[in-house]
């Protein structure tokens, strides 16, 4: 491939956006075997496929965790929490199954254990009566990076709120 379809073929940028430049989420529930579910995030529209499989719909900027969980008849195979934010067309972004065209990961928990204790994370957000949603994508990261690194993360307070309020208010 040469010129433009060369440029366009390239991985790692979101080329083919879903219609209205939204990501796409695909959700799946099969009893026993597959769970995708949203713990939060706000989606514009949603598409049912059928009973198990649906699509909800993220403007870009929006950020949501999606939960996966799949198991065989020997016992869970995969359980990952990830924390993304939907990127607009043409930006960079990595991917993932179920996510098209692909997300900036904020958060990434793998095995059950850990995604269990970002669920515990999440609740304490909530705790302090702030929306997951609305927290700053700097707090993901960190409590991404202190998890891997086997640290406990610094709680998201009111006060770190308000800060990432204001910064966000005069753009920087």
């Amino acid at each position: 491939m040469t010129g433009l379809a060369a440029a366009s073929a390239r991985p790692g940028r979101a080329l083919h956006a879903p219609p209205e430049d939204l990501t796409q989420v695909e959700l799946v529930w099969i009893e026993k075997q597959i769970e995708h579910w949203i713990r939060f995030g706000r989606e514009v529209r949603e598409q049912v496929l059928d009973r198990r499989r649906r699509i909800l719909f993220f403007p870009p900027g929006a950020t949501f965790a999606l939960v996966r969980w799949a198991a065989n008849e020997h016992g869970t195979v995969l359980s990952r929490l990830d924390i993304l934010r939907a990127v607009a067309f043409g930006e960079p972004c990595q991917t993932l199954p179920a996510v098209m065209p692909g997300g900036d990961i904020l958060l990434r928990a793998d095995g059950w254990p850990k995604a269990e204790r970002m669920l515990q994370l999440i609740d304490a957000v909530e705790a302090t009566g702030i929306d997951p949603v609305d927290v700053s994508p700097d707090h993901w990261r960190h409590v991404h990076n202190r998890l891997t690194a086997g640290e406990t993360p610094r709680g998201y307070t009111m006060q770190r709120h308000r800060a990432f309020l204001l910064r966000r208010e005069i753009g920087a």
